[in-house]
């Protein structure tokens, strides 16, 4: 399956440091092989991914390409951005 980094996925990566950036990276490829676990609440169309403790990947399945949303690397990125749907 194809990995498609939508251009605030991309920013996103760029702020990080390398290996942060890497486990995000790797964790898009595993998904990619491995169809998609979790759903969002509130019925939003995309999946998260527990990265680490704190970092989240917002992905959304497509027939053969995986989109990736958004990479927080703090559960308090991630909140806000969650709580912009409610």
């Amino acid at each position: 399956m194809e990995i498609s980094f939508k251009e605030q996925a991309k920013e996103d990566l760029k702020a990080m440091d390398s290996q942060t950036r890497d486990l995000f990276i790797s964790h898009a490829e595993k998904i990619s092989k491995i169809p998609p676990r979790r759903h969002m609440r509130l019925g939003l169309p995309v999946n998260v991914e527990n990265v680490t403790k704190q970092a989240r990947l917002i992905y959304q399945m497509g027939e053969s390409v995986l989109y990736i949303i958004r990479c927080f690397e703090t559960h308090k990125e991630y909140e806000r951005w969650h709580k912009s749907f409610k």
